[in-house]
């Protein structure tokens, strides 16, 4: 089971973030999950909150407790949600929109320009999509087929081409960073290695 924040204020899609992934899980990757929402009275331009829960087997609580991955598009919103991620949980981020303090130690970040480039793609608007081609490739908790077969219906039509274009825009550069990112679990593995070698012994 996992448990996942996508965060940002109001008008940047995040909401849409959390519909998409939810619909691409259940539907076409065979997982169950669900979604819940929050935002404050202003909506658009205040810190808000898509939440997903995502299993292989059925979600009988549908709300997150700790979440284990953090997505945020904006300040506010990842000074608000920050300090509630896991430990060992991953971060991603938009370097854009976010300067973010010293990581904690277990934590694994990841950061992408989305904001960006959505604008090099014709339109800001799409970075959430960036962000989502990003968000999967870095995660692997839901497949590219399965978010690509999720988003007709859930963007506009005569925009849907530009949303698979930003999808994959984040996917790509998502690859890119995996291929230099430090292993998130190294020293679990080494001491595992240690007691291993005591045990031969």
């Amino acid at each position: 089971m996992a448990e996942i924040r996508f965060s940002g204020f109001g008008g940047q899609g995040i909401i849409r973030c959390g519909l998409i992934t939810g619909k691409a899980l259940s539907l076409y990757d065979n997982k169950h999950a669900t979604m819940t929402q929050s935002f404050g009275p202003e909506a658009r331009g205040s810190a808000c909150s898509s939440q997903l829960v995502v299993s292989k087997d059925r979600v009988l609580y549908p709300y997150i407790t700790i979440p284990e991955i953090l997505v945020s598009m904006s300040q506010e919103a990842y000074d608000k949600y920050e300090p509630d991620l896991l430990e060992n949980g991953i971060l991603i981020i938009d370097t854009d929109l976010v300067k973010p303090k010293p990581v904690r130690e277990k934590i694994q970040m990841f950061a992408i320009p989305s904001t960006r480039f959505a604008e090099e793609l014709g339109n800001r608007i799409i970075a959430n999509l960036v962000m989502l081609g990003f968000f999967t490739a870095v995660t692997k908790i839901v497949s590219p087929e399965a978010m690509k077969k999720a988003l007709p219906g859930m963007v506009p039509g005569r925009f849907l081409d530009l949303n698979i274009k930003a999808f994959d825009r984040g996917y790509d550069y998502g690859g890119e960073v995996l291929k230099t990112a430090k292993p998130a679990k190294t020293k679990k593995k080494t001491a595992a290695k240690k007691k291993t070698t005591k045990s031969k012994k």
